[in-house]
C-alpha cells in the first residue's frame, strides 16, 4: 500500500496489486485474446498466397494483442476482463481514472516491450515489476499508471466532530458556495490526518483551509487548518441532515 496526494490535495491510499493476481488476470486476458484470434481465423477468408497469409495473421495478432487491452481499458476506465474478474484496475499515478492515451501507451508497450515482440513472453514485465516497489511494468512507467486492487474491505469513515468553541461561529457561515469536490478533498484530509507527517498535516491543511475560506468568504485568521475544516464540514453535514429531515417530514 502507498499513499499519494492528488492535484486536489486528496490523500489516496493505493493498494497496489500483487504480482500473482496480475499474472492471473493477464492469463485470463491472454486466453480471451487467443479465443478471439481463433474465431477470426474461422470466420475470415484465408488468403491462398503464403506471404499474404503470414501478413494477415500478423496484422490480426497485433490488432488483437494491442486493441483488446486498449479498447477495454479505455471503455471501462482501467479494467480488462481479467482485471475485472480479479478485482484490479489501472489508475493514473495520482489515483485518477486513465484515459485513451494511457491505455494506448500501456497497450503498445505491452506488445513491443513487456510481453510479446521484445518481452520474451512476459519475462521483461516480470523482472521490471519485481524491481518496482509498486509492481509497475514498463508500460506503467511510460504511461504514468499503476495497477491497484479495488476489492478491499471498506474502512469506516471517522466521524468529523464540531469543535465546541467554533459551533456558534460555524452556524453563521454561508456554505452554499462550497463545491462538493472541495468538501470531499477536505473530508479526505481529515480522515487521513493522523497518518500524515507533521509537514503534510500543515501544508495540505493550510492549502485546503485557505481554499475553503476563499470559497465561503470566511477568513481563517489564526485557526488551525484541522479545526477550521472540521467546523465547516461538521456544520455542512448538520445542515444536510436537517434539510433531509424536513424533506421527509414534508412528505
Amino acid at each position: 500500500m502507498g499513499d499519494l496526494v492528488t492535484g486536489e490535495a486528496v490523500v489516496v491510499s493505493l493498494r497496489t496489486a500483487r504480482l500473482a493476481s496480475r499474472a492471473l488476470a493477464f492469463g485470463l486476458d491472454v486466453a480471451i485474446q487467443a479465443a478471439t484470434l481463433y474465431v477470426l481465423y474461422l470466420i475470415l477468408p484465408t488468403p491462398q498466397d503464403a506471404a499474404l497469409l503470414r501478413a494477415a495473421a500478423l496484422v490480426a495478432a497485433i490488432s488483437v494483442l494491442i486493441g483488446y487491452p486498449v479498447l477495454t481499458e479505455t471503455l471501462t476506465r482501467g479494467r480488462t476482463v481479467g482485471k475485472l474478474v480479479f478485482g484490479l484496475r489501472v489508475v493514473r499515478d495520482d489515483g485518477g481514472p486513465i484515459r485513451f492515451r494511457h491505455a494506448l501507451v500501456r497497450g503498445l508497450a505491452g506488445f513491443f516491450v513487456d510481453f510479446w515482440a521484445l518481452g520474451l513472453g512476459g519475462v521483461v514485465a516480470l523482472l521490471v515489476s519485481l524491481a518496482s516497489t509498486q509492481g509497475k511494468r514498463v508500460g506503467d512507467y511510460l504511461a504514468g499508471t499503476v495497477v491497484i486492487r479495488v476489492r478491499v474491505p471498506k474502512e469506516k469513515a471517522p466521524q468529523i466532530l464540531m469543535p465546541p468553541e467554533l459551533a456558534a461561529w460555524a452556524a453563521g457561515l454561508d456554505l452554499t458556495a462550497l463545491p462538493d469536490d472541495l468538501a470531499l478533498a477536505a473530508r479526505s484530509y481529515l480522515a487521513r490526518f493522523a497518518n500524515l507527517s507533521t509537514e503534510a498535516q500543515w501544508t495540505l491543511g493550510t492549502a485546503l483551509a485557505d481554499d475553503v475560506a476563499q470559497r465561503i468568504a470566511a477568513p481563517r485568521h489564526n485557526l488551525p487548518p484541522y479545526a477550521y475544516l472540521s467546523a465547516v464540514l461538521a456544520e455542512r453535514r448538520e445542515r444536510a441532515l436537517r434539510a433531509q429531515s424536513v424533506h421527509h417530514n414534508g412528505q
